[in-house]
């Protein structure tokens, strides 16, 4: 390892006392990580909250094998150490990182492969809240879901994290984008990020909506994190060959299902995780990022949109905050 400077041996993070409500997150000491061969140890300025996060301290999502218990996912900072092999970043780089676990610490480790460089123009903050977002929409939607210039996508949760980004991305590669939100504010807070149209779910149907917006062809891709039943309907607001993907289950499994439709209309229904991917598959996802999304967010024609921010100490807040599901964009914790 190399560092120019001695570095602490303990750190604070956030620990899960035990499986429960955002309560059982607490401050607890832990060793500061050794960076092993092809890493970077990342003092961090901050951490974004993700849904999947509150999975893991409800007991319901256990960080892949060899990875942190801590959770939080997306981290940026200042590398303050390496590890043998390192080429790619040097000492006092800013940089931010989808990593499989260990974000709500001050310090983590991180192959170098999955960083970048942290965007000319944002703030650590900000870059902050890029890795776990970009990563899963461009895996989602461009990578699985196919989408492509004067293309329709149906995108549910419009004002998430993932929403947000959806919309900004989808929109900058020529998209024509459907969002679904849950109130009037978040309606125009959508429209306002670029969506074409944005349902309010509880007083409209979003089938409908979408057939009438698209002159009854319906969505080509659908980037789906509810499931329950709105697998069923989003069979019906597809396409013909229209791609639907699953990046989350928030209300629960499919009890029945008619799969007619998929076959009537030759549909692709596929998912994905991104927290087990290997270190070689995030990598080339990061790679591609950086190679087509990292010019628009320096040129601003994208910027993550941060809702609110939270000290460290106060992870449970923020918690409780993502399971109200009042905000609009990003919850991050700042060091």
């Amino acid at each position: 390892m190399s560092t120019n400077a001695p570095l602490p041996d303990t750190m604070k993070a956030i620990e899960i006392s035990q499986p429960g409500a955002p309560e059982v997150l607490v401050v607890a000491e832990r060793p500061v990580p050794v960076p092993q061969a092809g890493q970077l140890l990342v003092k961090i300025a901050a951490a974004g909250v993700n849904r999947p996060d509150v999975l893991q301290r409800q007991g319901n999502y256990a960080p892949p094998p060899g990875a942190s218990d801590i959770p939080g996912l997306e981290i940026a900072g200042e590398v303050v150490a390496i590890g043998e092999g390192v080429t790619r970043f040097a000492i006092g780089d800013r940089v931010c990182a989808l990593i499989a676990g260990g974000g709500y610490a001050q310090y983590c480790a991180v192959h170098e492969s999955n960083a970048l460089p942290v965007p000319a123009g944002l703030s650590l903050t900000e870059a902050a809240a890029l890795p776990e977002t970009f990563f899963t929409v461009w895996v989602n939607v461009f990578q699985r879901g196919h989408l492509k210039a004067g293309e329709t996508v149906l995108i549910h949760g419009g004002t998430s994290g993932i929403g947000t980004v959806a919309t900004m991305l989808a929109k900058a590669f020529c998209a024509q984008v459907i969002t679904t939100v849950g109130s009037e504010e978040k309606r125009q807070a959508s429209l306002a990020l670029g969506a074409d149209v944005a349902i309010n779910y509880r007083n409209e149907d979003f089938v409908a909506r979408t057939k009438d917006a698209t002159n009854g062809k319906g969505a080509d891709v659908i980037v789906d994190l509810i499931a329950g039943d709105y697998v069923a309907k989003n069979y019906q607001a597809a396409a013909m060959e229209g791609r639907i993907v699953q990046i989350g289950t928030q209300n629960g499994v499919v009890k029945e299902l008619n799969l007619m439709p998929l076959l009537l209309k030759r549909l692709t229904h596929t998912g994905s995780t991104l927290r087990s991917r290997s270190v070689a598959d995030k990598a080339q996802i990061a790679a591609e990022l950086h190679e087509k999304v990292w010019p628009l967010l320096e040129r601003g024609v994208l910027k993550p949109q941060i809702f609110k921010t939270f000290p460290l100490e106060e992870a449970a807040a923020a918690h409780a905050l993502m399971e109200s599901s009042e905000h609009i964009g990003k919850i991050m914790l700042t060091f």
